[in-house]
């Protein structure tokens, strides 16, 4: 064997042992690979076989309510009578007949300014009218009965008599103007002058208000202007009065249209005997404008609000197909919808849910009425619908179910 005969046979040897050196890595790696792959599989098909536990949700009945339709807006009270008490003269203050608060009645004297000049010229323009009638009567039975006066020296103090008497008149008003009276039935408010201050004609002393009965002023749409008239029943609720509702009437309706907002201005008018309804205080208020109709209503929470369309998942029994739960079918298509369906399994019970479309129509606090898809007695899940699809099995706690009420009063109000 020559040298070129030994020197290939370490080369042959070298690239068969790397050859089977890269089989054995690449098959260990390919079982490592395949086992892999298969114990993912295995887990796939797993937790794809595997049930899912049921959601737990709050339900709550679909029932029939008596509604009609409603007028909501939010409106302002104001005082039948109301205003700032003032003077008309100037003058001191020399004393002060009302407490701050109290209740007054018409023509209560509330203040009195210092008229002891004017009192002193009134007396002087009576001294001197009782001068001048004296005198004309003495005139007159001159001419009368001697015909010893011209009649136009009774004429002058005729009217001598005439201007005295409009003078005093005069001084009298002037007087009276010095006495502050209360212009009209009402509260009083806080008091606004002191003992000895000056007062200039128009400068406030206190606020005057009429509390019973009251106005509440409010705008409707000029598109239900048709459905409002006067002596229609409203409702008002304040903040002030949690939990009352104070009826009244519409008594006067604006006849034109605001062209700024195209509402219509609304008066009514309540009564308010306790005085709790205060002038600027802010009201909400519900006027009834049509005749009552059954509808069904189910809690807001119930309803997913979607762009294509409204869905509720209605609660039912349930059959199982192997590992599936199966929904029974729905009947509310071919079903009197005045008729109640028949009631599901009590509350822990597993049951399935089934999502159907509805059509809504108007609200009323936590509750929607349903005008088509729902029968009264049909139960819908109302919380917990993020967790839920078209078949699901789910079960009921509703140990913390949401409130669903058509005028509700939450407690941080």
């Amino acid at each position: 064997m020559n040298r070129r005969d030994r020197t290939v046979q370490p080369h042959r040897s070298t690239a068969l042992r790397m050859l089977l050196m890269l089989i054995v890595v690449g098959a260990v790696f390919g079982a490592i690979f395949g086992l892999k792959w298969y114990g993912t599989k295995m887990m796939n098909q797993a937790m794809d076989n595997m049930p899912m536990p049921p959601a737990s949700i709050t339900a709550a009945v679909a029932r029939q309510e008596q509604w009609g339709d409603s007028l909501a807006a939010i409106g302002s009270l104001a005082a039948v009578n109301g205003t700032h008490v003032t003077t008309e003269a100037a003058g001191v203050v020399s004393a002060i007949r009302f407490e701050s608060g109290h209740q007054v009645a018409r023509g209560d004297v509330l203040l009195q300014l210092d008229a002891t000049t004017e009192l002193a010229s009134l007396r002087a323009l009576e001294a001197g009218l009782r001068l001048a009638l004296t005198q004309r009567d003495r005139f007159r039975e001159l001419y009368q009965e001697r015909k010893l006066v011209a009649r136009a020296d009774l004429d002058q103090r005729e009217s001598e008599v005439e201007q005295l008497q409009a003078q005093v008149e005069a001084q009298r008003a002037l007087v009276a103007r010095k006495t502050i009276r209360a212009p009209f039935a009402g509260r009083l408010g806080i008091r606004q002058v002191n003992l000895g201050q000056y007062l200039n004609p128009g400068d406030a002393i206190v606020s005057l208000q009429s509390l019973d009965p009251i106005h509440l002023d409010f705008s409707v749409p000029e598109q239900r202007l048709a459905e409002i008239r006067t002596g229609l029943p409203v409702t008002a609720q304040v903040d002030a009065a949690p939990g009352r509702s104070f009826e009244g009437t519409v008594t006067a309706i604006e006849p034109e249209v605001d062209l700024a907002t195209r509402n219509v201005r609304v008066q009514a008018t309540l009564a308010n005997p306790d005085g709790l309804l205060r002038p600027g205080t802010s009201a909400r208020v519900a006027a009834g404008v049509g005749e009552p109709r059954t509808v069904v209503v189910i809690p807001q929470t119930a309803v997913s609000f979607n762009p294509y369309g409204n869905s509720v998942y209605v609660i039912g029994s349930g059959r199982t197909d192997g590992d599936r739960a199966v929904p029974e079918q729905d009947a509310a298509g071919d079903a009197d919808p005045g008729q109640a369906a028949p009631p599901v399994q009590v509350e822990g019970d597993t049951l399935t849910v089934s999502q159907r479309f509805i059509r809504t129509g108007a609200s009323r606090g936590d509750l929607v009425a349903v005008l088509e898809g729902l029968r009264p007695g049909e139960r819908v899940a109302t919380s917990g619908l993020l967790k839920l699809r078209n078949g699901a099995t789910v079960v009921i706690n509703d140990r913390v179910e949401p409130t669903a009420e058509a005028e509700p009063a939450p407690d941080n109000r």
